[in-house]
Order: C-alpha cells, then sequence, then structure tokens
C-alpha cells in the first residue's frame, strides 16, 4: 500500500527543513526546530524518522546521491575538474556535508556513499588516462585534499573564496598532458 498523500508531503518537508537547518547550523540542530520550520509536529518527524541519525542520514544520503548522479552525468575526463568545483561549492558553506564529505559526520548512508566513491573514482581514471591528472594519485588521495581544500576554504575572507580550490588544482593536474 502506498503512503498516504499528506505523508508523502510531510516527509518531503521534513526533509527539505533538515536540509537547510543542517546546512546553516550543523547537525546539532534539535528535531523540535526542524518539525518548526517544516511546519509539523514532533510526532510527524519521530513518524517518518525514529532517530535524529535516522534523519542525518537521509539527508546525507539524499545529497550524497545527488552527487553521485553528477558524477555519473559528468562521466568523462573533461569533467574531473568542474566535479571537483562543484563539491566543493557543494561542501563549503554545508556544515552538514562538509562533515560527511571529510568523513567525520558518522552516519550511515554507506550505500549512497559507495556510488559516490565508485562515480569519483571513475572520473579520476579517466581524468587520468587522459593525462590531464597526475597518474601517482589514488581517489582516497584526492579525497584527503579534498578535505583540507574544504577546511581551507571554510577559514579563507569571501573575496579569497576559491584559493584553496585553485592551488589543490594545480597540484592535481599532469605536468604536461599526454593526448
Amino acid at each position: 500500500m502506498s503512503p498516504r498523500a499528506d505523508a508523502v508531503r510531510n516527509r518531503a518537508r521534513i526533509l527539505t527543513a533538515a536540509r537547510e537547518a543542517f546546512a546553516r547550523d550543523g547537525v546539532d540542530v534539535p528535531l523540535d526546530a526542524i518539525a518548526e520550520q517544516a511546519g509539523v509536529g514532533a510526532g510527524t518527524v519521530h513518524r517518518h524518522f525514529p532517530t535524529k541519525e535516522a534523519l542525518v542520514g537521509a539527508v546525507i544520503a539524499d545529497r550524497l546521491d545527488q552527487l553521485a548522479d553528477r558524477a555519473a552525468q559528468l562521466g568523462d575526463d573533461d569533467g574531473f575538474f568542474a566535479y571537483l568545483g562543484e563539491l566543493v561549492d557543494s561542501g563549503r558553506d554545508n556544515l552538514a556535508l562538509s562533515a560527511a564529505l571529510d568523513g567525520s559526520l558518522g552516519v550511515d548512508g554507506a550505500a549512497s556513499a559507495e556510488r559516490l566513491s565508485d562515480a569519483f573514482q571513475t572520473l579520476l581514471v579517466a581524468a587520468q588516462r587522459s593525462g590531464l591528472v597526475r597518474r601517482d594519485v589514488t581517489a582516497a588521495d584526492v579525497h584527503a585534499i579534498l578535505a583540507g581544500v574544504l577546511a581551507t576554504e571554510s577559514r579563507l575572507p569571501p573575496d579569497r573564496r576559491g584559493l584553496g580550490l585553485e592551488v589543490a588544482i594545480a597540484g592535481l593536474r599532469a605536468s604536461r598532458p599526454s593526448r
């Protein structure tokens, strides 16, 4: 049996409110505040998400799935550096996503994280094969570099944003394209 239309709407409203609150304030936002922002009662939130971890996991999994879909859309060597920019833009001002991308947010989004990892690996390998990206870096290396870029970007003044990514991309580029 399909869920009732109002239940589907309420779930979507809760996820939207949580996504915005977690991005702005991190995952320490009380569930009551999310319920209020969504225009539903706390009981409605708990019916859809029995724990706060379940809600955080759903929000993060949804965003990771979106990022994986985007990586799959780019799917070629030319998209690798653009995708890095999109990852940094997504995480720069989103406290919850930034924590998920750097591995410090312990939520269950394993399937979504694996999809993202696989899509990212495909982009990296294509960029390496084309000679755009150094062959001596792994996806784990780039992941660590991106965590550093996100930390750097959060400390830069607004007029210098992008500098951390620019420096990282310069270091990831192959010294000489082999096309």
